[in-house]
């Protein structure tokens, strides 16, 4: 029998051969490693890092995103006065 690592993804589970490293295990099954961080005991893998034998890796699918468009006034709706505006000067 050859050695193997474990990954698990979400609630699938494959098996690559040790001696891999994290990006090439994380191809190997399909997935693109720009999205994936790898994870064993509660630490961040680094994708050049050789797999060994017995080792079990959560991946982690990325999730990002940015800040939200900033809402602006409809152009009909009336605007807040400015600083030391009154109404009716």
């Amino acid at each position: 029998m050859s050695a193997t690592i474990k990954l698990k993804y979400r609630n699938k589970e494959y098996e690559v051969p040790a001696g891999m490293t994290v990006r090439d295990a994380i191809k190997k099954v399909g997935l693109q490693p720009e999205t994936i961080l790898a994870v064993v005991d509660g630490k961040l893998l680094t994708d050049d890092l050789v797999l060994r034998e017995g080792m079990i890796v959560k991946l982690v699918a990325v999730i990002s995103g940015g800040a939200p468009t900033p809402t602006l006034p409809h152009p009909t709706e009336p605007r807040g006065l400015g600083k030391g505006e009154r109404r009716g000067s």
